[in-house]
């Protein structure tokens, strides 16, 4: 079974309101309620695949549980941890003449909460797959992940880490099965310039130095590249399209990459199906559904490969 951990998960209100006037009265013309949070997206998406994914992470109050029935309702498997202070969070985003967002705070998790989640994660073995994703909770132990990730070290569990430069560089030492860094936070996480692949795979090796076992690079309007843990470079464009939403589209390749490479065991088609996935999400107003999936794993056929010179053909 495939777990999704997001620590923070939240309803995503989005609406649209022309000429939004601070100070005066605005309705809205469009309104979308949504379950958000990385690893929510990372199911929902595994979901439009046909792959079952068990969502966990922490809710409260009244809009935890619509955030719950929402999951529930698309066939989402869930199990979270009912907390009992605070109340899961409402993010707002309003689309008008500019784009804004009011975000929540979420709920209180303490320690007994987090322990009852840990208890969760000591459950899983080595047919299992935990995709840690986002930031952590300032109500939370800046080494959460650590925590996690140390309890099941000696279990072979495969997991998935997506989160920011210093979360992911301190889990490298539990050798995560795969992380998902930008090409921005690779430049970031090394202060150095990155101006084409060679450098991407320079530093997505470093990372493999550190403990990564397989590397995923989103370069944006670049594409992706994947270095394997055989030592492979795997290269991919993008799809062609109208870029209309970017939330999501990292975490929906992550959802690719998993449903590729679970049903055939091919890095190269993990690629392929991840780029399509992230696609799909850019050129929605929300997640990927499957027909545009399907349609833009059309458009891409195939990857360029690049052996262990790293170098590209």
């Amino acid at each position: 079974m495939i777990y999704t951990v997001t620590l923070n998960p939240a309803l995503d209100y989005t609406i649209k309101v022309d000429h939004l006037s601070l100070g005066k009265i605005n309705r809205t013309k469009e309104e979308h309620l949504f379950a958000g949070g990385k690893g929510i997206n990372v199911s929902c998406v595994l979901n439009e695949l046909g792959i079952k994914s068990c969502a966990l992470g922490f809710i409260a109050d009244f809009t935890g549980q619509q955030l719950r029935f929402s999951l529930e309702k698309q066939g989402i498997l869930t199990n979270f941890i009912v907390v009992d202070k605070g109340m899961t969070r409402i993010n707002v985003k309003i689309k008008s003449d500019e784009e804004s967002e009011i975000n929540g705070m979420g709920p209180v998790i303490q320690d007994m909460d987090f322990e009852k989640l840990c208890l969760q994660i000591d459950r899983l073995n080595e047919n299992d797959i935990l995709v840690l994703s986002g930031s952590i909770p300032s109500c939370m132990p800046a080494d959460t992940y650590e925590i996690m990730m140390r309890r099941i070290q000696n279990k072979h569990v495969r997991i998935i880490v997506d989160a920011e430069k210093k979360l992911l560089l301190n889990v490298l030492k539990y050798h995560p099965f795969l992380i998902k860094p930008n090409k921005e936070e690779l430049k970031e996480m090394f202060h150095a310039e990155i101006t084409g692949d060679e450098d991407v795979i320079f530093y997505a090796r470093k990372l493999q130095e550190l403990g990564a076992r397989n590397v995923l690079v989103s370069m944006a309007s670049e594409g992706s590249l994947l270095v394997d843990e055989s030592g492979q470079v795997y290269r991919m464009g993008i799809a062609k399209g109208t870029l209309l939403n970017s939330v999501g589209a990292g975490d929906s390749m992550v959802a690719g990459f998993l449903a590729g490479w679970l049903r055939t065991n091919d890095f190269n088609k993990a690629l392929l199906l991840a780029t399509a996935c992230g696609g799909a999400t850019a050129f929605s107003h929300g997640l990927a559904h499957r027909s545009l999936i399907d349609e833009i794993l059309h458009q891409l056929s195939t990857s360029t490969t690049i052996t262990t010179g790293g170098l590209l053909k």
